[in-house]
């Protein structure tokens, strides 16, 4: 089973994803983090990350991008956070060509080996701000790979205000 779940900066959707990875009784969870600590702020971000997943049998494996060669363990639920920085790291790169098919595939490997795989996304759309070409070709393209992702998932959630609404 493949769950996307989203929301904006501090909605809960992190925890949210992580209660539906503990309560499914699955062992052994792997945690695929994404971001990379750029500055102060992001390692800030990655602590509060740490703390919050503490003492729940996470085992975390750092992939910032190529997610589609990751080695997989058989029969282990993982949740990915997140899409968002995953295609960040992916598209920001000398190999953008490509991104979010190589993503894409990942995400069918997972749904494919993994008995539960929660994928996380942040909501980057709602801030009305013009941007530069560059960044708005970006927003386009994840915007085309959140709704591949949507399409492939099992159960899409959106997180608002700690409260999980169900779209699929």
């Amino acid at each position: 089973m493949l769950l996307y779940i989203a929301g904006g900066a501090g909605s809960g959707k992190s925890a949210f994803a992580e209660s539906q990875i503990v309560q499914s009784g699955l062992p052994a969870p792997l945690y695929i983090a994404t971001m990379e600590p750029f500055g102060p702020e992001a390692e800030v971000r990655i602590a509060r990350h740490r703390a919050l997943r503490a003492g729940k049998g996470f085992t975390t494996v750092e992939r910032p991008r190529s997610l589609e060669t990751l080695p997989l363990p058989p029969n282990r639920p993982v949740l990915l956070e997140d899409l968002t920085n995953l295609f960040a790291n992916e598209w920001f790169s000398p190999a953008r060509e490509g991104a979010a098919d190589r993503i894409l595939t990942g995400l069918r490997r997972l749904k494919a080996r993994t008995p539960l795989s929660v994928i996380v996304g942040n909501d980057l759309f709602s801030d009305g701000m013009d941007y530069p070409p560059d960044t708005l070709a970006y927003l386009q393209a994840l915007a085309a790979l959140i709704q591949e992702t949507a399409a492939l998932s099992d159960q899409v959630y959106e997180v608002v205000c700690g409260i999980p609404l169900r779209h699929k």
